[in-house]
Parts: C-alpha cells; structure tokens; sequence
C-alpha cells in the first residue's frame, strides 16, 4: 500500500485513529487531547511492515520504536517493557450478557 501511495499518513493515521473511534462513539480515544487515553506509536513511516498473519498472529511489526498505553510504555526502542496499562474498551453498541442459557 505505501509504494502504491493510495493514501498520504496523515490520512492512513486517520483512518486507523480518530475515525474508528468518532464511528465506534469511544470517550476520549482516537486523538491526541488533554484528557483523553494517550495510546501513541512511534514509527517510521519507510520501514514499518506488519508481519502478522492468521496463523502467526503474534509477530511484532518491525519500524516501531516506541508504543504507549494510556500514557505508559509497553514498548521502547523496540523492546517490550512488561507494562500491560490496557483496559477493556466499550463502544456504544456493547449490551452486557444477560445471564443464564438461551432458550
């Protein structure tokens, strides 16, 4: 995709940020704010690859320096850190199981 040049990164960023979370109605997600959850990856935008796949889904992309979770590193200089900050994140269409078994 980034040889094709279909999108500029600002836009790709975009659509991977702030759109989900405007159409998935999630609180304080999806840009960068005062007050809001500060998930941020650094990258270079040259060599960032994704290299999971269905059957590897844990394979770290290489071209990531740095990840942070609600403002902690979970990543730096390319290493895990061992912080798992993450939470459940609910969008507005999430319906708590009702209990017992259907029928």
């Amino acid at each position: 995709m980034r040889e094709q040049k279909a999108l500029s990164l600002a836009e790709a960023v975009r659509k991977m940020t702030s759109m989900p979370a405007e159409n998935l109605r999630l609180d304080r997600r999806g840009s960068l704010e005062e007050g809001f959850f500060a998930d941020v990856v650094v990258f270079d935008p040259e060599t960032i690859t994704d290299h999971a796949t269905f059957q590897q889904p844990h394979q770290y992309a290489t071209g990531v320096q740095h990840v942070l979770v609600n403002g902690v590193p979970v990543l730096r200089d390319g290493e895990h850190t061992g912080a798992t900050p993450g939470r459940v994140v609910r969008g507005a269409g999430f319906r708590p199981a009702t209990g017992g078994d259907p029928e």
